[in-house]
């Protein structure tokens, strides 16, 4: 399975957006209709390969300063195997 690897600024959320989305009981940030500023895109072919490159990534300033995250996304999707290819004849 290949995955992608983000780093992404984050976005400052005020403290009554915070208690209202906890009060309301929604989302603060939904990266479906805003997704965060993406810094650095890097591809992997497996799971080993994209944590470390994650573990790299995370040593950056500004990621151990909690103003970026890193994020770990597949790409194939295990529910939605490819199609079937017919058995080759004989």
């Amino acid at each position: 399975m290949r995955f992608l690897i983000v780093r992404t600024s984050i976005r400052a959320a005020a403290d009554t957006d915070i208690t209202a989305a906890w009060a309301d009981g929604h989302r603060l940030r939904d990266e479906t209709t805003r997704p965060e500023l993406r810094r650095q895109v890097v591809h992997a072919e497996d799971r080993d390969a994209a944590f470390v490159l994650a573990r790299a990534l995370a040593t950056v300033g500004a990621v151990r300063a909690g103003k970026q995250r890193i994020k770990v996304l597949p790409l194939d999707d295990p529910r939605h195997p490819p199609a079937c290819r017919p058995a080759p004849d004989s």
